[in-house]
């Protein structure tokens, strides 16, 4: 448990109880906490719908309810929160669609996987402008991607996975020059990769697309994303050739291409991987040998080549 005044007017700034599998609901009394800053309750067995006496936690910052067994929709009256940059709801049973958040101008974070959500992404996410972490995965979400994520300019983590979306990615989003972190597994997203994708994309560390209805040729333009660790394609429609420039990619740690329909043969240029833990290629149509290179990446944990057709 961990308190805070205010050394000033000694009321109570900060209240940590995350960890201490507490069990019942939210206080009403809480709405008196006004000079509150910092609430986390993460990490507990809270249950029931959030009381509305929390609109009176104006100057809240910092709000972690997440990991409890919390209900109902997600409350319209965050919007009244003005001062909010964290607002970390993951791991309940939230239901009803997202609400509007046009008010929350200081937003930086909104975590709500892992919850039972539906309906569209709001448009009104677009006013949040100082948006850093988008987390909606684990939910049942309608309609495409939107587009005017791509006006979200201080992105740096979008996590979209296994959220029912269906259409193609915005071109737009690979222009979100501070993005580190791109997650749409698990949809059904379709089209193609157009070349050059990766050109405004200096700093992308992760890019997981695994599970979705891609296809065409993978572009040469992923070259491009030189801090790349984590590329996950496994399990789309991608065809063509597995091309050379991938060698280039120094940082990845886990290249996965399996269950797609990838022809020709295996580059050697994948042994300048020095960084490498695992690669998978399985379920693909690749033809010829695996190159002696590969072996030589003393990083290289796992090795998927086999269920060539």
């Amino acid at each position: 448990m961990g308190v805070a005044c205010g050394s000033r007017h000694q009321r109570m700034k900060s209240l940590n109880l995350s960890n201490m599998a507490l069990i019942g609901r939210i206080p009403r009394d809480f709405g008196n906490l006004t000079f509150l800053v910092c609430l986390d309750l993460g990490s507990n067995n809270f249950h029931g719908n959030l009381p509305q006496e929390m609109t009176c936690l104006c100057r809240l910052k910092f709000l972690d309810l997440s990991f409890n067994n919390f209900r109902g929709d997600v409350p319209s009256w965050f919007g009244f929160l003005r001062k909010l940059q964290v607002q970390n709801l993951r791991n309940n049973t939230f239901t009803g669609s997202i609400p509007s958040f046009s008010n929350m101008s200081t937003l930086q974070t909104l975590n709500l996987a892992f919850n039972s959500l539906e309906g569209h992404i709001p448009v009104s996410l677009s006013n949040a402008s100082r948006l850093e972490t988008l987390e909606l995965s684990y939910n049942s979400l309608q309609g495409n991607i939107p587009e005017w994520i791509s006006s979200l300019h201080n992105m740096n983590s979008l996590g979209l996975e296994y959220t029912q979306l269906v259409g193609s990615i915005p071109f737009t989003i690979f222009n979100i020059s501070r993005i580190e972190v791109i997650a749409f597994t698990g949809n059904s997203l379709s089209g193609s990769l157009l070349n050059g994708l990766c050109n405004g994309l200096p700093i992308l560390k992760g890019f997981y697309l695994s599970i979705n209805k891609l296809r065409v040729h993978m572009p040469t333009s992923i070259s491009n994303c030189s801090q790349l660790q984590i590329l996950s394609l496994s399990k789309n429609e991608f065809d063509g050739p597995i091309h050379s420039e991938i060698g280039r990619l120094s940082n990845l740690q886990i290249l996965e291409l399996g269950a797609n329909h990838f022809t020709g043969i295996i580059p050697q240029e994948i042994g300048n991987l020095v960084n490498l833990a695992k690669l998978g290629m399985e379920d693909n149509q690749i033809t010829g040998s695996v190159p002696i290179s590969i072996f030589n990446i003393s990083s290289l944990q796992v090795v998927t080549v086999a269920e060539q057709s």
